[in-house]
């Protein structure tokens, strides 16, 4: 079982893999594939903890045969979000927003039971946009949209599925380990946040 300690090493590690990866987030490299797209979910962080924590809030807010709705929601305004950039919609200030969806995020967490469904899932949604948008926008003119699409789909999907089976074992252990990852999440956002604007 995780105690003070373990949550203390956990927060420093995190504290430190955001430092180091905030700046270099999206700006700078071209997708132009398959393994491209299946990678980019987990090289960026701000990316990872969004997906991993909407697996995490659907074990908590939904019922148990519809846990999946979260992820769904979220990969399907994903890949609306990306189609969106590759055909020239513009968004400013979108890996602001992408860090801010992560804040979001780990304070759905908190709220998580609390919140009408709905509204969560809404709030999944937008998040998602930000993202595919932050995705979409990075893909290199004259490659494959549906190579890269699907291979950000499936990796973004594997992360999902990390956060439900976390959210499943957090479930068991006292609540105040849920609000740490909660708070954890939330935090690292701030600091991507803080780092972008």
């Amino acid at each position: 079982m995780l105690n003070k300690t373990s949550f203390r090493s956990l927060g420093t590690a995190a504290v430190l893999a955001v430092a180091a990866g905030a700046a270099q987030a999206h700006p700078g490299h071209g997708a132009d594939g398959l393994l491209d797209g299946l990678t980019h979910p987990f090289m960026g962080v701000d990316h990872l903890l969004a997906m991993v924590a909407v697996g995490l809030w659907s074990v908590a807010a939904l019922p148990q045969g519809r846990r999946v709705a979260g992820p769904v929601v979220f990969i399907a305004m994903l890949l609306a979000g990306a189609l969106a950039a590759c055909a020239g919609v513009a968004l400013p200030r979108v890996e602001t927003g992408v860090a801010a969806s992560v804040v979001m995020l780990g304070v759905l967490m908190l709220a998580a039971g609390r919140l009408p469904a709905g509204l969560g899932l809404g709030l999944v949604a937008a998040a998602a946009l930000l993202h595919g948008f932050a995705h979409g926008s990075e893909l290199v003119a004259g490659q494959s949209f549906a190579a890269y699409a699907t291979g950000f789909m499936v990796g973004s999907a594997l992360l999902h599925a990390v956060g439900l089976g976390a959210g499943a074992w957090l479930q068991t252990l006292r609540t105040g380990a849920w609000r740490a990852v909660a708070g954890l999440i939330g935090a690292s956002g701030l600091l991507m946040l803080v780092a972008r604007i």
